[in-house]
């Protein structure tokens, strides 16, 4: 029976624990998308005792800005930056991941810099500020063309690995999701062309990466909405995008984000992923308000999944991987 703190190997990368931090904003950064000695410190002080370390979600484009202070991996300029942050979780022996997102039409143009882009112009049910317009068939293949630049500046980096945000509503998303992909083209109507754009993507990461790079994929894998995207179908898409070439599946919610009403508990994710893990044939990450070590240790050993998300409960305590793994023994 697999325990919390026994190693997995992801791809080309070994882990030593299944303990992952999963991305979670801190929006530390400058107006510019810069690291801060101020998000140094948010992770290094957070990085002991990890198997993985995921690095909040970074705007592949100024389109796809969320947040004024959002971190960037838009340009070339902000290597040096992110070759800091790298070497600061190094020190401690833990690899690092780079989360590379578009928020799309969950963003405003003051954020932004211009009218929010979309699969079309229906405003989001949860995020949405104001109406976005419909991104070109052009306009799409510059967005595959900013994920893979993206990622290879996160390579060149020195990142361990790249995780592609398709979840919490964000662009990757809402293509995914019928409530806010209304396209009658080929990235729209039936389930293989809203996952298009996803596996594009996945396939150009690919080209540009190599096969040994470690790539992970974070699916929105139900949104809980009316008419929105259900489990089944979320199960579905995540074997479609596997098919491209992924290595761990990181399994949350579409556009209801991360934190959903209605479920709560140890691992409320964890059921999805479990429902992923029986079809992809991957490692699967499984998160939601896990806190004691005891319950993660519980879901790892239960084989559900392959690895277990701790976002809150490290925020709160930056020393929780290494406080449990000396519970568990495996310190």
């Amino acid at each position: 029976m697999p325990r919390l703190h026994d190693p997995l190997k992801i791809g080309s990368l070994e882990l030593k624990n299944r303990i992952v931090m999963p991305p979670m904003a801190a929006n530390h950064s400058t107006q510019h998308g810069q690291v801060t000695d101020k998000l140094l410190n948010h992770y290094a002080e957070r990085s002991e005792g990890l198997g993985l370390l995921i690095v909040e979600h970074s705007y592949v484009t100024r389109r796809g800005r969320i947040r004024v202070n959002q971190l960037g991996v838009h340009s070339d300029d902000l290597i040096p930056g992110l070759t800091s942050l790298v070497d600061a979780v190094h020190k401690h022996d833990t690899p690092i991941a780079l989360q590379i997102n578009h928020a799309g039409g969950a963003t405003t143009r003051d954020v932004c810099g211009a009218q929010p882009v979309a699969p079309s112009a229906v405003m989001h049910p949860r995020r949405g500020q104001e109406l976005p317009r419909p991104l070109s068939l052009d306009e799409i293949e510059g967005v595959v063309n900013d994920f893979r630049d993206a990622a290879r500046r996160a390579m060149e980096t020195g990142f361990d690995a790249v995780e592609v945000h398709g979840a919490h509503g964000f662009l990757l998303s809402q293509f995914l999701s019928p409530i806010t992909n209304k396209r009658t083209d080929d990235f729209g109507g039936s389930l293989e062309n809203r996952v298009r754009l996803s596996c594009l993507i996945i396939e150009e990461i690919r080209r540009e990466l190599g096969s040994g790079f470690p790539l992970l994929y974070r699916i929105g894998i139900e949104d809980m909405y009316p008419g929105g995207l259900m489990l089944d179908e979320g199960v579905r898409a995540a074997c479609m995008i596997a098919e491209k070439g992924i290595d761990v599946m990181d399994v949350s919610g579409g556009l209801c984000g991360g934190r959903p009403e209605g479920l709560d508990g140890p691992g409320y994710f964890v059921p999805h992923a479990a429902a992923v893990k029986e079809v992809v044939g991957l490692p699967v990450i499984g998160v939601g308000g896990i806190t004691r070590a005891e319950d993660a240790d519980e879901i790892i050993g239960s084989g559900r999944v392959d690895l277990v998300a701790v976002g809150r409960a490290i925020l709160r305590d930056p020393r929780w991987a290494l406080k449990a793994l000396l519970e568990l023994g495996g310190g």
